[in-house]
């Protein structure tokens, strides 16, 4: 409901007795308040506010209006959760190598991961860099042993060496696929690679 001048200002003089402890003003207060020579002229806009269910008439000796209790306000949404998981180092994004593991927890906003173990790698190298995964980023990796063709997955290759490529996996053979036109895909046996897990969100440090 739109208010009138003259209703919004009945309004502030009710709200400003009520936050000073005064009590609430008869009619006759209310008019010497707002300059009014009657009641008449105000007894409209107060019919109005109490239509609208803003102000309450007070009956008896004492006949005036109050502000009407407002309900509560809705408790502010607490802010978005965040998850501590394990950094296990660094893992290339160029060329194949060791992810060396730390005793190190990064916090991670719930809506970057999955409802599985997950945990977090940070980027060394350019390979990705077409699919906006950069030198120095952190990634989330959703730990399991499955992937499907063309997710971007931790591969174990040989036993040895760790590296984050888009896989496609074929009959007889896996292939790696880096997201930077300058490089080549890397093929290898299936036998030869094992999925540590799948890339699920991303983080970026500006600073």
């Amino acid at each position: 409901m739109a208010l009138t001048r003259r209703q919004q200002e009945i309004l502030d003089r009710l709200r400003r007795r009520e936050d000073a402890g005064a009590p609430a003003p008869t009619l006759d207060e209310l008019c010497g308040l707002l300059g009014l020579r009657s009641r008449g002229s105000l007894h409209k806009h107060i019919q109005a506010l109490v239509a609208a269910g803003l102000v309450e008439p007070l009956h008896g000796q004492h006949r005036g209006v109050r502000l009407v209790a407002q309900p509560a306000r809705e408790p502010a949404p607490e802010p978005a959760h965040e998850d501590l998981l394990p950094l296990l180092g660094t893992i290339a994004a160029g060329r194949p190598i060791e992810a060396i593991a730390e005793p190190e927890q990064i916090a991670v906003p719930s809506h970057l991961r999955s409802d599985r173990p997950c945990y977090v790698l940070q980027i060394a190298g350019d390979s990705l860099c077409e699919a906006g995964i950069l030198d120095g980023d952190y990634v989330v990796i959703e730990q399991r042993d499955h992937a499907r063709n063309g997710e971007i997955v931790v591969a174990l290759i040989r036993g040895e060496d760790v590296t984050l490529k888009r896989i496609l996996q074929e009959s007889g053979r896996v292939l790696l696929y880096p997201e930077n036109s300058a490089m080549q895909a890397m093929e290898y046996h299936p036998d030869e690679v094992l999925i540590q897990g799948v890339l699920v969100g991303q983080m970026r440090r500006y600073r």
